[in-house]
This record gives C-alpha cells, sequence and structure tokens, in this order.
C-alpha cells in the first residue's frame, strides 16, 4: 500500500465522511439490530458536528489519506466523568472509526488510532475508551491488537409490557 498520510479533517472531506459515516452505522445495523440506523440526513448533521468542533480543543477529528483518496478517518474527544463524584481524571473517548473495506488489513485503522493516540497524549489524558459491537469479532481483533482491553460490558434488555 501507498503511504497513509493522517491529518485534520476540512470542508473538502465532507462527502467522503458523510459516505463513510453511512457505511459505518450499515455495518453496525448489520452486526446487530440492536444497534441504531441512520437518521434520514444524518450524515449532513454528523459531518457538520464535526465541522463545527475544528477548532474544539476537546474534539480531535482526524482522516487517513492514501494516494489523495480518504480511506478512513476518526473521530474523538477528551471526556471528564462526573469529577466531583469518581476520582479519575480526564479520559478520552474514541468515539467513531472506520476504514474503506479495500484499505483495510494494510495498517489505515492502526495508523488513525496511533495518531489519536498521539493527539489524547500532547492533551494530558492518559487512557482511552470505545464501545465495540460483541457482535464485530474482527473488530474485536483489531482493538486487542492495538493494546485493547476488556472493562466493562454493556448489555441490553427488552422493556416488557407485562409482568407475571
Amino acid at each position: 500500500m501507498a503511504e497513509v498520510i493522517i491529518r485534520p479533517v476540512t470542508s473538502e472531506d465532507a462527502d467522503a465522511l458523510g459516505q463513510m459515516w453511512l457505511d459505518l452505522v450499515a455495518y453496525h445495523r448489520r452486526l446487530s439490530r440492536d444497534l441504531p440506523a441512520a437518521a434520514r440526513g444524518g450524515q449532513h448533521r454528523y459531518v457538520r458536528r464535526i465541522l463545527d468542533r475544528r477548532d474544539d480543543p476537546y474534539t480531535c477529528a482526524l482522516v487517513a489519506e492514501v494516494e489523495g483518496q480518504v480511506v478512513g478517518f476518526v473521530l474523538g474527544m477528551v471526556v471528564d466523568l462526573v469529577p466531583d463524584i469518581f476520582e479519575q481524571p480526564p479520559a478520552g473517548f474514541l468515539a467513531d472509526i472506520f476504514v474503506e473495506p479495500d484499505a483495510r488489513r494494510q495498517g489505515v485503522g492502526r495508523h488513525l488510532v496511533h495518531a489519536l493516540s498521539d493527539w489524547f497524549r500532547k492533551c494530558g489524558i492518559k487512557t482511552f475508551d470505545w464501545h465495540v459491537s460483541s457482535d464485530n469479532a474482527e473488530g474485536l481483533a483489531f482493538w486487542r491488537s492495538v493494546g485493547g482491553r476488556d472493562v466493562m460490558i454493556r448489555m441490553r434488555a427488552d422493556v416488557e409490557t407485562k409482568h407475571d
């Protein structure tokens, strides 16, 4: 594969970013019907929120480019989890990551994660979290390969209409 360039998101990335987000949502939806579908026009609102936060010192949005084509993105942010209740320093949260299928298994995702990790480090952050579908075997393998470890399992139950 050619050189992978990781750079901040620009307004010129809007169309590619919107399509990748739709593909990410569709991928998760195929994994589990418990995960939400994209709202009509959701990709436009998603991109607008990212572009509006480009100067936010607590948000980082990066794209991966190969031979002039955007082939992936990552979105991360610094979060402070209820500091008046928990003794926990601010942490990072990797909200979204996506790599085009043709660019997978070529180091693009790893480059994105490392670039975001570098940004977290510059922010003084020592750990970051993310969510991964329990049905995503490929994703789980990737996350473990970059140092991820299981911390908590998120579960869901349907609300019953009647209790016996």
